[in-house]
């Protein structure tokens, strides 16, 4: 039996094993996936033991999304523009290959709920933390029409603004910046990118200040409904969570460790009794 893991500290993520290891039964693969809590001390040593063991892979979370990247063999320029790692394929002659699938879940996902081409879109999104950085990374290569981030202090988003300035020129904004209402009132697609919804009830924006077309995708997964998607749905607004991304995110690493079909049926059943769970935490 080869293995997958997701390594953080701590790891309470149970919707991974679950959405994985029913991928494994799905497609009558030998494999497991599990969660080891590494230290960062322990980190290399387990890289180590990974390559030496021939796993699939293994995920990274929250502490060691960055100090896996000097261990790895190779990084893709997605992940390398973003500044972190998530996932990690070991190919069969050992080389580490470090990806991120936060872009490629969040582009699947928005694309469910925005009815027209990125393209063609004006774009507002809400933080400018690590999910913000792979969110406008995504939006902004398929260079929309405009691309605004706003954020607590201008000074962050204008950091984000910096990182990819050469691949679009993004509007950094503060949430008190008078020129958000007017941004908000001609979008065509507003993201929330912060945990807003998640850690404090939010909305982050008025979902009035919204157009009346505009598509809303919020990343937080849980609670099941936020605030923010509950008033922009009752507004009559084409409104999601974050719960598809997350799916998203997870079959694109099983697929590619593995080299299967698409899983992502076999995996949002799998998943369904955590994201129904009222008590569930990511």
């Amino acid at each position: 039996m080869r293995t997958a893991a997701l390594f953080g500290l701590p790891l309470t993520r149970q919707h991974s094993p679950a959405m994985h290891n029913a991928a494994f039964a799905s497609t009558g693969i030998d494999g497991e996936y599990v969660l080891r809590e590494v230290t960062a001390d322990e980190l290399a040593a387990e890289v180590d033991r990974a390559r030496a063991e021939r796993w699939y892979g293994f995920q990274i979370t929250a502490p060691h999304k960055q100090a896996i990247m000097p261990l790895l063999d190779q990084i893709e320029p997605a992940a390398r523009a973003i500044g972190a790692v998530n996932s990690v394929e070991i190919r069969d002659d050992g080389t580490l290959v470090g990806f991120n699938t936060d872009v490629i879940g969040f582009m699947t996902a928005v694309r469910q709920v925005l009815d027209k081409p990125i393209a063609e879109s004006r774009v507002v999104v809400a933080g400018s933390g690590g999910v913000a950085h792979a969110a406008v990374y995504g939006l902004a290569t398929e260079q929309p029409v405009s691309l605004t981030v706003a954020d607590l202090r201008r000074e962050d988003s204008a950091r984000l603004a910096d990182e990819y300035a050469d691949v679009f020129a993004i509007e950094p904004i503060s949430f008190d910046d008078d020129a958000l209402a007017s941004r908000l009132a001609e979008a065509d697609l507003f993201v929330n990118a912060t945990s807003v919804g998640m850690l404090s009830v939010g909305p982050v924006v008025p979902v009035d200040s919204l157009a009346p077309h505009a598509a809303v995708f919020d990343v937080v997964y849980l609670p099941r409904t936020t605030e923010l998607v509950r008033q922009a749905r009752a507004a009559g607004h084409r409104a999601a969570n974050g719960e598809h991304m997350l799916i998203a995110q997870a079959v694109a690493a099983f697929s590619r460790w593995t080299g299967t079909p698409d899983q992502t049926e076999v995996m949002r059943d799998a998943v369904e009794p955590f994201l129904a769970d009222p008590d569930a935490r990511p």
